[in-house]
């Protein structure tokens, strides 16, 4: 091995480190905020508006985060968001008071958001053609690992005391250490996100509208998915078990479906598992299974269905678009994602207002059944889709834009003989 490689390496080992505590931290406090608020009896409508606070936070975050790390670099740009968000994180059990703690989730949004674009960066920089795919591959792995983690280690304290509150601190702080003191190049600038809605939905309406309804399902789940089982009577701990479950749930169907998409018009997989998140999520809202074993099949079940549609629906908006604009595409479906994220924790919240804790899926079951009943208008009156137009499935992690790149360059066409597309 060279000695680029060598370092190389290190540096991928070392930015894959970084990102375990990352998103261990971050897996963490997004369960225990939630669970907080219920203990200090704050309304399920507000707490809606703490998902809708991070996800806007979160949609800056990737405007202003070029321009952030174009100024004062990779490294410092890290370091200063990361400890910024460290810091916020414990501001939360000290003052609990809603409207701050809105406040303070934006920012948090903003911070990670631009924590997320910096490592991933990175990554793709020292990646080439011959591991790319590699790398995507095992950072999935290790974000899905670390968030079932990061929701597990909810258990290690009380949530009405400070201490966990703290290991997200502990954990956002050691994520810090082995990137700032890591011998390397800086990676060229972030490309900003752009939003260009027309173009979007010309080049793949299913695909955009997806993303968008996917978003918000999902950030409504993330957000009031433990309020939704402390409601039902679950404790802390079934709680986590649940979030992580649809985690795994999610982690072990995205490549038989995304393979199962590579066979055919992707959106005859998009409509059975949108059809599927609206059984499950009606199943959830309106029957509680006498065991627990029922609860965590049901909830691996949903995440199974919900977790890989915003992957179908990128790769089936990729399929109608040539490579160099992928991550250009593949970026303002992002900001759609958000955007609907920032939409679905307070949209959810009002259902629940009115249906109680079971409103949390059917609102989920309302947006996918509005998206099944879109791909079925497609698929009856819009262009149908050939094997020829279609590009490889990849799993992918919602993080920021710098992880499209990783995808790209490893799927360039190979050329035949004659140059064509093989």
């Amino acid at each position: 091995m060279s000695t680029a490689s060598h370092k190389s390496s290190r540096t991928i080992v070392t930015i894959l480190v970084g990102a375990v505590f990352v998103l261990a931290g971050v897996s963490l406090f997004q369960t225990v905020l939630p669970i907080r608020a219920g203990i200090e009896a704050f309304s399920t409508k507000l707490v809606g508006f703490l998902g809708t606070a991070y996800f806007g936070g979160f949609i800056a975050g990737c405007l202003f985060g070029p321009w952030l790390v174009r100024t004062v670099g990779h490294i410092r740009a890290f370091s200063g968001v990361a400890a910024l968000t460290a810091a916020l994180t414990l501001v939360f059990p000290v003052l609990p008071n809603i409207y701050l703690w809105i406040g303070l989730r934006f920012l948090s949004g903003l911070t990670l958001s631009i924590v997320f674009m910096v490592m991933e960066s990175w990554l793709n920089d020292q990646s080439d053609n011959h591991n790319r795919g590699r790398i995507l591959s095992v950072y999935i792995i290790v974000a899905n690992v670390a968030t079932m983690a990061g929701q597990l280690m909810v258990n290690a304290a009380d949530p009405a005391a400070p201490t966990l509150f703290g290991i997200v601190t502990i954990l956002l702080c050691l994520a810090v250490v082995p990137l700032a003191l890591t011998p390397t190049s800086e990676p060229p600038p972030i490309p900003t996100a752009r939003l260009e809605l027309s173009d979007l939905m010309s080049i793949s309406p299913a695909g955009t509208i997806g993303c968008f309804l996917v978003g918000a399902v999902e950030g409504a789940f993330w957000t009031l998915g433990p309020v939704f089982g402390q409601l039902r009577g679950m404790s802390v701990f079934e709680v986590t078990v649940i979030m992580a479950a649809f985690v795994l749930g999610g982690t072990l169907s995205q490549w038989p479906l995304g393979r199962w998409s590579d066979q055919m018009d992707r959106r005859l997989v998009l409509l059975p598992t949108a059809a599927g998140c609206v059984g499950t999520g009606l199943l959830i809202a309106l029957w509680s299974p006498s065991s627990f074993a029922g609860v965590f099949a049901l909830a691996a079940l949903h995440g199974a269905l919900m977790v890989p549609l915003y992957a179908l629906c990128l790769a089936h908006a990729n399929d109608s678009i040539p490579t160099e604009k992928l991550v250009q595409t593949s970026g303002g479906l992002l900001l759609i994602y958000s955007i609907g994220a920032a939409i679905g924790p307070f949209a959810a919240a009002m259902v629940m207002d009115v249906a109680d804790e079971g409103g949390l899926f059917l609102f989920i079951s309302a947006a996918m059944g509005l998206f099944a009943l879109f791909i079925t208008f497609r698929l009856l009156f819009g262009p149908k889709r050939t094997q020829s137009d279609r590009s490889p499935f990849a799993p992918l992690v919602k993080t920021s834009q710098s992880v499209f790149e990783l995808e790209v360059d490893d799927e360039e066409p190979e050329a035949s003989a004659n140059g064509e597309r093989l």
